[in-house]
Formats: structure tokens, C-alpha cells, sequence
């Protein structure tokens, strides 16, 4: 899954990487490197202007809620479970099917966080002993050429966005009209990490010994297919929810501290010679 990730890029770096053509200065995000569902986060997506004769897609820079309520939700309660989207039926789920045919964005990050029970800690959550068992967390970001963090490239996760009328405003009310997002998950990789050979000995040597899901990184050669707002079709936009090749992702343990969505600050992402709970695996 992807439930908190890191996303520290400013919006006039994201215009320039994404090609943006259109992005409002004042509606640009601050650093976050604790990404929360419920936050405000940055979105590419194609679209026409708004108000504007030219109906062309524009690519554009937007500011979305993380967590998708549908058009038909009576209230937009639900967007809280709804932070992802299995790439494996988001096409036949009723609160994604419509934005996966006509609505779909990228969510740019530096990485995302998951976090590992330990094999000690789950014996005692299993023997009774402890009730809320001790995890660590790691930051799985793209790895450079070298497969080193050096020169840190940007993480494009696949991601719906939709819009939501609030009927119990008026329609000049600046909060009438809410518009959320979702990321889409995809089964973890079992291939090697970038970095596994660095890890410490135990450690995880694949995504999927972190954990069973992953966000859906899509690689800079699927991203003006995916944003295409005239691409329709189920079965070839499915055909982009392959899973990109693997070894482009790192991961390292971090601290403890990112596990408190209070906590916030470039020191969340600095890895950790081993692992705070010595035995992981």
C-alpha cells in the first residue's frame, strides 16, 4: 500500500521535470516529508483551462486532497479509506472505474515510507504478550543510475483524481467543490532492490519482504499516455499498469520518528546504519 511518503520538491521544479504549462504560485505546497492521507498534495494532470475557449489539454499543476471521494458519496467522509486504488480492479471498482477512464494524474514524490514488523515482535503480538508490536519503518525511493540515493530522481506514482459537490453550499462558496485523489497499488517486487547488497545482513532484500503492495511508479515514457484525458479505453489503459522494470528502487531504515505524522523535516528520510529493531527477518 501507500500510506505516507515523502514529497519535498517545489512546485517550480515539478513545472519544469512534468512539462507543466499551467500552475498557480500561490496555490504551491511547502516541502512535506511526511505525507499524510487527508493532506494537500501536488498533482500533474492534463486538462482543459477552466473558463478558457481553447478546450485543449493543458498540463497542469494542481493541488489535491489525498483521499478520493467519489462523485455519488453523500458526504466526503469516505475519502479516508479510499487512499488507494488496486491497480488489479480499478477499472471495475465503482468509486474508480469513472476517473480511471477520464481523470487520471501523477503524484510526485521523493519516496514513500512502509513499515516492517520484526520476527521478535510479531512472535509476542502472536503469543498475546504484546498487543501493538513495535515496526520499522523504511523510505523506498527510485535509485540513481548508479543505484545509489545520489542525485535523487523523481518518484511518479499513478494516481485518479475526482471531483465532489458539496450540496450544503452555494455554488460561489470557495469550499463547494472538493477535488481528491487516490494512488494506485500494484503487488510488491520480489526482485532485488537497488541497494540490496548494502542492506544490513538480514535485512529485506526485495520490496516484497517489506511489504506486500507497492505504489504503481510509472516511468517518464507512460506519463503522456497516462495523462491523456482522450484515452478511454479500459483494456489499453490497463496495458500501462504493468509494473515498471525492476531494481529502479531503494530502500533504507529510517527512523522511528516518521511514524508520527506530526513529525516533520528532511532528517525523516536520513537512513540508518541498521535497522532500530536488531532482527527483523
Amino acid at each position: 500500500m501507500c500510506g505516507r511518503y515523502a514529497a519535498s520538491r517545489g512546485a517550480e521544479d515539478l513545472a519544469r521535470l512534468f512539462e507543466v504549462e499551467k500552475w498557480e504560485p500561490e496555490e504551491a505546497l511547502a516541502p512535506d516529508w511526511n505525507v499524510a492521507p487527508t493532506k494537500q498534495v501536488h498533482a500533474v494532470l492534463d486538462r482543459p483551462v477552466k473558463g478558457s475557449d481553447d478546450q485543449r489539454p493543458v498540463r497542469q499543476l494542481r493541488t489535491l486532497k489525498w483521499g478520493l471521494v467519489p462523485g455519488w458519496a453523500k458526504t466526503p467522509d469516505m475519502g479516508v479509506k479510499m487512499i488507494n486504488a488496486r491497480a488489479e480492479t480499478v477499472h471495475e471498482k465503482p468509486a474508480y472505474r469513472r476517473p480511471f477512464a477520464a481523470r487520471r494524474c501523477l503524484l510526485p514524490a521523493d519516496g514513500y515510507y512502509e513499515w516492517v514488523t520484526a520476527q521478535g515482535e510479531l512472535k509476542l503480538e502472536q503469543e498475546g504478550k504484546r498487543k501493538r508490536p513495535r515496526k520499522q519503518p523504511y523510505f523506498i525511493a527510485p535509485a540513481a543510475a548508479d543505484g545509489s540515493a545520489n542525485e535523487q530522481p523523481v518518484m511518479a506514482m499513478a494516481g485518479l483524481y475526482e471531483f465532489w459537490r458539496d450540496k450544503t453550499l452555494p455554488d460561489d462558496h470557495p469550499r463547494a467543490w472538493w477535488t481528491t485523489c487516490t494512488v494506485i497499488t500494484t503487488a510488491a517486487e520480489t526482485t532485488p532492490l537497488a541497494n540490496a547488497e548494502e542492506l544490513s545482513e538480514g535485512g529485506p532484500r526485495s520490496l516484497a519482504d517489506i511489504h506486500p503492495r507497492m505504489p504503481l511508479m510509472l516511468t517518464p515514457d507512460r506519463w503522456d499516455a497516462w495523462l491523456d484525458p482522450s484515452r478511454t479505453d479500459s483494456e489499453e489503459l490497463r496495458e500501462l499498469l504493468a509494473p515498471p522494470p525492476s531494481g529502479l528502487l531503494r530502500a533504507h531504515p529510517v527512523s522511528t520518528d516518521v511514524s508520527n505524522v506530526r513529525n516533520n523535516g528532511p532528517h525523516l528520510l536520513k537512513e540508518l546504519p541498521a535497522p532500530e529493531e536488531e532482527t527483523l527477518f
